[in-house]
């Protein structure tokens, strides 16, 4: 499990605090909060002081850290006095309180904060509905999203009102004018927030986590769990400062050795090992992978080891066996610690862990927490034209209260124009301009009655109107807010400029990658049949890793250059980073290409046809980019047409590119790195293969072990986008029919792209027809058959599916290429069932042209 904090002594001086900007010394004690990086698919630490840690960062309890158990105890006391200010309850002061708890309190209350909004452009978190310009908003930070991560705390904004309907939620019972800014109010303003926000009293509190006292930490000290796990601390942290005192880097790698253990990279690493195995004794393989190294961490011991070439072991084991530690002789001799060393068995105390990133991992909600009512003239757009006696300052200020925007050019969204009589007497441009679009004109006063008729503000323009034209107002009406299921609360920073669609220039029937900027002056070198391109993906469920790397060598058009790219990052999202190396000459070029793939993938270039798949490393997806005209605009031409209307409607939308790639966005796949067509249909038969074994999986009750390695097979050979999120486990058979589907439609997708494509230089409804090879013609609605087929839609009708009714629009009667002789044989049996099916539009180019 990916924890979101970390405890350690810094490993050198170079780390500088990001909260004071100093440095950190070597030796100190330093903690970081866990962020996404911007330049590769992983998390990188952002390291504080003790000291500035928690003025930007707020961890619910030390199991949220990771390595806490790894330093010393007295280290730890001093994290977990300061730990639980996110999670302590804002309560009003009781009489005869203790000096250090105000220190607490004024350190959660920096969280808050009351003022004016500064603009209309933040969402409420309690009713999902934008805080307007100058409302009074209340902010308590959150730190758990991937920007209060990162810059120390994220506001949080909401309306008075809904922060005091989710006060017990936010953890605040203290009155309103003690949050930080409420000074800052008006004097009318603060007593009505007051009034809204009063304090309650500590015996109507309801049960509330509050922060550990320091008479906390000391009771607990006397369990005697607790009194091991602080001796074993002390034993264990003398045999480290031993080493690290008498020892080099080599002669403790050679330790390790010794005691058939695993070399980690670094000192630091080297010496937590060390100083456990001595402490407790060395430790045995795991059984389960049958030899992988266990190593400590909060949960127990883990194994290291790979359970497959897909996935790894895992296994964690809190009693695992152990053999004595030996000391080599030479040692002993050469130090006097190791010469007085003896081991004493002992089990190492692991305690009940519960972070609380494995409860929460995403903040789901059904809608909005709180039902508001929207203002009046919530996101509607008005024009004010001349100069109405209250002044058109005025106006926009009421207008902006009620929800509204006053905007200066007419479009369809205008609800209506505020203006005078004689302003509408006179026509000038704008009046004009008004009377064509058939918006109509109302009188200021309109805005005073408008608060008092929510919801019927149609009407309203209309009783108020000023002029002799106007059009329905209730067309004006802006969307109603939709409110979806938030997603994981971080990651939009890294997902909102990934582009839609990629541009890719086809030379000698390879693309040219547009992130090298040499698309237009350089090819994918070839050497026969070898083209030196690959995009190599790899889906990690365990390490949460959903990676690509883009390798090609390329060459200059004209002159004889040479150059590899490389990118590599987070599929679906803005995460990763590109470069691009100038080549001295052709072999250097080819040697850097195969080394580099070499290096991620396991496998040399040259054995890359007979690929085998490495623990940890990244494998290929094939992808097909066709000929060079294979990328042209296949959207249909408007031209004049042979079918009938409706025919000439069906085809626009069974060959709908748009529809298509809509289809791969709500999969949730990665157009980018495949569009569409692009994906081999050798790699799809891949995937269909992968979902038919995790079938017979879940029909077996495998372990969870086995689905993690198929789901990580199926997510590698076909690209997810899902931003910063998870893959998730494929491990129900519904899942696997979902992607079953998804497979379908792909399929079906690529058939319908391919005829389109073969429909030579012409993209109009007739080519697209004729690739089809059948025969399609609408039923006149006159016919006994068309009746017999509005009447079977009528009786078929499910009582589930009351809330609408179907009208028929087209039927059409279809003759596929061949299937009037295929039928033949069957058509004298007696026992005929009608099937209705039903499948995805862009699906029915495949399905009709299939012979």
């Amino acid at each position: 499990m990916d924890l979101p904090y970390r405890a350690e002594y810094a490993k050198s001086s170079r780390a500088s605090c990001r909260g004071c900007k100093g440095g950190i010394n070597q030796g100190d004690l330093r903690l970081a909060v866990m962020v996404q990086s911007r330049h590769f698919d992983g998390k990188t630490p952002n390291w504080y002081h003790f000291k500035c840690f928690f003025e930007k960062q707020r961890p619910k309890t030390v199991d949220d850290i990771e390595h806490f158990e790894s330093i010393r105890v007295a280290d730890q006391d001093k994290i977990k006095e300061r730990v639980g200010i996110a999670s302590m309850a804002i309560v009003p002061d009781k009489k005869g309180k203790k000096r250090g708890m105000d220190k607490l309190k004024q350190q959660a209350l920096k969280d808050f904060t009351i003022q004016y909004a500064k603009s209309g452009r933040a969402m409420c978190r309690g009713c999902e509905l934008k805080i307007l310009k100058d409302e009074i908003r209340i902010s308590k930070k959150d730190y758990e999203t991937d920007v209060g991560a990162k810059y120390g705390g994220q506001d949080m904004w909401h309306h008075v009102q809904c922060f005091a309907q989710l006060r017990s939620e936010l953890g605040y019972y203290e009155s309103a004018d003690k949050l930080p800014g409420f000074k800052g109010l008006t004097a009318k303003d603060q007593a009505e927030v007051k009034k809204q926000l009063p304090a309650i009293k500590q015996e109507d509190i309801p049960d509330v986590k509050k922060v550990k006292t320091e008479d906390a930490v000391d009771s607990a000290k006397t369990d005697p769990e607790e009194e091991e796990y602080r001796k074993q601390n002390k034993i264990m942290f003398g045999f480290r400062d031993a080493l690290n005192k008498n020892l080099d880097t080599k002669e403790m790698s050679y330790l390790l050795e010794y005691n058939d253990q695993e070399v980690p990279p670094g000192r630091d690493r080297i010496l937590d090992r060390l100083s456990d195995i001595m402490t407790f004794g060395k430790l045995k393989s795991c059984n389960v992978c049958k030899g992988g190294q266990l190593v400590f961490n909060k949960f127990g011991y883990i194994c290291t080891g790979d359970l497959t070439e897909w996935s790894k072991c895992n296994t964690i084991v809190k009693t695992p066996e152990r053999e004595p530690f030996k000391v080599p002789s030479d040692y002993a001799e050469a130090y006097a610690f190791l010469k007085k060393y003896k081991y004493k068995p002992m089990t190492r105390v692991i305690r009940e862990v519960k972070p609380s990133v494995a409860v929460k991992k995403i903040d789901e909600t059904d809608g909005p927490r709180i039902k508001r009512e929207l203002p009046a003239l919530y996101n509607m757009e008005f024009v004010i034209v001349g100069k109405p006696p209250k002044g058109k300052d005025e106006i926009k200020r009421e207008i902006t209260a009620l929800g509204g925007k006053v905007v200066t050019k007419f479009s369809k969204s205008v609800m209506a124009v505020i203006s005078t009589p004689a302003e509408v007497e006179k026509m000038g441009s704008k009046m004009l301009e008004a009377e064509a679009e058939q918006i109509h004109v109302v009188s200021e006063d309109f805005v005073d009655e408008a608060k008092n008729n929510t919801g019927k503000i149609p009407d309203l323009v209309v009783q108020k109107s000023i002029c002799n034209w106007g059009a329905d107002p209730s067309k004006r009406l802006p969307a109603e807010p939709t409110f979806s299921k938030s997603k994981s609360k971080s990651g939009s920073i890294y997902t909102k400029s990934v582009p839609d669609k990629l541009k890719i220039q086809i030379k000698g029937g390879t693309a040219v990658d547009p992130d090298s900027g040499l698309e237009h002056k350089a090819h994918v070198y070839q050497n026969g049949k070898d083209v030196y391109t690959a995009v190599l993906s790899l889906t990690d469920i365990q390490t949460k890793k959903n990676s690509y790397y883009k390798l090609q060598l390329l060459e200059g058009d004209k002159k004889k250059k040479y150059w590899v790219f490389r990118a590599w990052g987070r599929i679906g999202t803005t995460i990763g980073g590109n470069k691009v190396e100038d080549m001295p000459d052709l072999d250097s070029a080819i040697d850097h290409f195969e080394n580099l793939y070499e290096e991620k993938s396991g496998n040399m270039w040259c054995h890359r046809h007979n690929f085998v798949k490495v623990p940890g490393r990244m494998v290929p997806v094939e992808l097909d980019y066709g000929s060079e005209n294979g990328m042209e605009n296949l959207d249909i031409v408007e031209s004049e047409s042979k079918l009938a209307k409706p025919v000439q409607d069906l085809m626009r939308m069974i060959f709908d590119v748009d529809s298509m790639k809509q289809v791969l966005l709500e999969f949730e796949l990665d157009t980018e790195k495949m569009p569409l067509g692009k994906l081999s249909k050798a790699q799809i038969q891949k995937a269909y293969a992968v979902l038919t074994e995790i079938q017979d999986l879940l029909n077996q009750n495998a372990p969870e072990a086995r689905l993690i390695d198929a789901s990580n097979r199926f997510y590698t050979f076909v690209p997810h986008s899902l931003g910063i999120d998870e893959p998730p486990l494929l491990n129900s058979i519904d899942e696997v029919k979902a992607k079953i589907d998804m497979l379908d439609s792909l399929m079906e997708i690529e058939i319908a792209y391919n005829l389109m494509k073969s429909s030579g230089s012409e993209h109009t409804v007739d080519s697209y027809y004729n690739t089809l090879n059948a025969e399609i013609e609408p039923l006149d609605r006159s016919t006994e058959q068309f009746a017999i087929i509005e009447e079977y839609v009528k009786n078929t009708h499910a009582e589930t599916h009351r809330s609408y009714q179907l009208e028929i629009k087209d039927v059409f009667e279809v003759k596929r290429q061949g299937e009037e002789k295929r039928f033949k044989p069957f058509k004298k049996l007696h026992n005929r069932k009608l099937l209705w099916h039903g499948s995805r539009v862009t699906n029915f180019a495949g399905i009709l042209s299939q012979v």
